[in-house]
């Protein structure tokens, strides 16, 4: 698990370096320029980034000491990125919670879905495929996943549209089957209710339950009649 985690850190750094100014550190002054830089940023600090010669640009992180807000929220989301896949609104979130205003956090999150880190079509397509195959989800319930995650309602019809009614059908009878055996011994009417609950609760239509827990419940061994 820690090697996947630290190869999918290590592909989002290389991706997000098509976002930023390298830090040219190799390129950074020597001796008493240098010495001053860890002044002004305190013992063990890393000198502030200086332009490099003939470079009319000034990188905002140099000036007054203050960080770039750029650079800030870039790191932010990566590290949200790092730990799992995100929607645009998740981390558009993030950002307002840390603070970055508005106009810095739409600026990193659109060149971040330019370069592919952020991609809210990809993001939904897994999410469905994980949640239908790990908690059983139906169609209902996998949308009202996609909205709490802020996937847009086109995005999200996009990504449903990958679950048929066959698939919802085989998944609705494994359910039934596994929590049907938890429920040895009672009777018909309580396990019936149980199962339409759980299934309920997982998004299925009610027609589509009721006719799978009434087959299966109906054909369990103890339920048949000698």
């Amino acid at each position: 698990m820690t090697d996947r985690h630290d190869a999918a850190r290590a592909a989002l750094e290389a991706a997000l370096a098509a976002t930023t100014r390298p830090t040219p550190s190799a390129e950074a002054p020597h001796g008493a320029e240098q010495q001053r830089g860890k002044g002004r940023r305190g013992k063990g600090r890393p000198a502030a980034w200086r332009p490099m010669p003939g470079d009319p640009e000034q990188d905002p992180r140099a000036r007054d000491g203050e960080p770039d807000p750029h650079d800030v929220a870039r790191q932010i989301v990566l590290r949200q990125l790092a730990m799992a896949p995100r929607s645009r609104k998740q981390l558009r979130d993030k950002l307002r919670q840390r603070a970055c205003p508005d106009e810095v956090a739409e600026a990193v999150l659109d060149r971040m879905t330019e370069v592919g880190l952020i991609d809210d079509e990809a993001y939904a397509g897994m999410l469905v495929r994980s949640q239908q195959a790990s908690r059983g989800l139906a169609k209902r319930a996998l949308a009202r996943e996609l909205r709490t995650k802020g996937v847009d309602d086109d995005t999200a019809r996009d990504a449903l549209e990958q679950v048929c009614a066959e698939d919802e059908r085989d998944q609705a009878l494994r359910l039934v089957a596994k929590k049907l055996r938890t429920m040895h011994g009672l009777d018909a009417t309580v396990q019936t209710r149980r199962l339409a609950g759980m299934l309920a609760r997982k998004g299925y239509p009610v027609e589509l339950s009721m006719q799978v827990i009434r087959d299966a419940v109906r054909e369990a061994p103890e339920h048949q009649r000698d």
